[in-house]
């Protein structure tokens, strides 16, 4: 079993993979998406989204990192898969999933599970362009407004040439509302030989066991389940037990420093909030902390709280 860290646009950045690659589990990462419109982004765009790339595209605990763009135009992003790998990306992945309105406004994410010959002609010349030793790999919904589509797409990714294929277990209307339909990864393994990941409401090891089984697929990705859970990845891998509080609290604390120091803390107040959301769906202590900093925008008060 593979376990694949998610990207989460403005929560799992760098940082936040240093620190969840550490605690261990992980085999693999993906990054926030480059926004690819008609261009091909300079080198620090790549540097940005994953500092990991001045590194051999490793976290420092030597997890691989795999940058992921979105996008609507084949040869931009074809163009721009070429110079993620050349800076040491481990391979390119493709955005079909992502439910935000300005995202498929412009027609990129899962609006473009509309069009099955979009994403044949996305991933093959991506496929084409980026040499064979690197995985290009799609994230999928289950479909736009229903699974109509599914399994078309699915079998227009594979013709198309991609290695490995992760499934969001739920369609662009559902949202994260659960249930994530696990078994339909198991309907999509039936029309396609690649390598499948599962992903969707995983937010406890039974929940990854549940998942493996209804999808008939080994490898999943976990998402907000390793925010509200932290060292979930080895609950499921190792069986460890989950994380208690305190360990959590050091954990919240080491992160303040990552993010204040790592990138000049303009980011932090939000995002050390955003991860306090998630985890009070594990830690009612983290509901009292989130309402003790929910007003603070200073870096310094917050931390001051966070060791009090």
């Amino acid at each position: 079993m593979k376990i694949f860290l998610a990207p989460m646009e403005g929560v799992v950045d760098h940082l936040m993979r240093d620190m969840l690659t550490a605690i261990g589990g992980f085999d693999f990462c993906v990054t926030e998406f480059v926004r690819v419109v008609e261009q091909l982004h300079p080198k620090r765009t790549f540097y940005k989204i994953c500092p990991e790339l001045h590194h051999q595209g490793f976290t420092p605990s030597g997890v691989p990192v795999r940058v992921q763009l979105l996008g609507q135009h084949p040869q931009w992003l074809a163009e721009n898969a070429i110079r993620a790998v050349e800076l040491g990306s481990h391979g390119v992945d493709l955005n079909f999933g992502c439910p935000a309105k300005t995202v498929n406004k412009s027609k990129g994410g899962a609006v473009l599970l509309k069009e099955p010959q979009a994403l044949y002609d996305i991933v093959k010349a991506v496929r084409d362009a980026v040499p064979a030793e690197h995985i290009v790999s799609a994230k999928i919904r289950l479909g736009f407004d229903d699974t109509s589509l599914a399994l078309e797409n699915a079998d227009a990714i594979t013709q198309a040439g991609a290695n490995l294929l992760t499934v969001h277990a739920r369609t662009k209307v559902d949202g994260y509302k659960p249930p994530a339909y696990w078994d339909w990864i198991a309907k999509i393994k039936e029309v396609t030989p690649i390598a499948l990941i599962a992903n969707g409401e995983i937010w406890h090891a039974d929940d990854a066991f549940r998942c493996q089984q209804q999808s008939n697929t080994e490898d999943i990705m976990l998402g907000r389940g390793a925010l509200s859970l932290p060292n979930l990845a080895a609950c499921i891998k190792d069986g460890q037990a989950p994380m208690p509080w305190l360990e959590v609290k050091a954990l919240l604390i080491k992160y303040s420093g990552y993010e204040i120091f790592g990138d000049k803390g303009r980011y932090y107040p939000n995002r050390i909030k955003q991860w306090l959301g998630y985890l009070q769906r594990e830690y009612t202590q983290a509901s009292v902390l989130f309402q003790q900093i929910r007003t603070l925008r200073s870096s310094d008060e917050i931390v001051e709280v966070l060791k009090s």
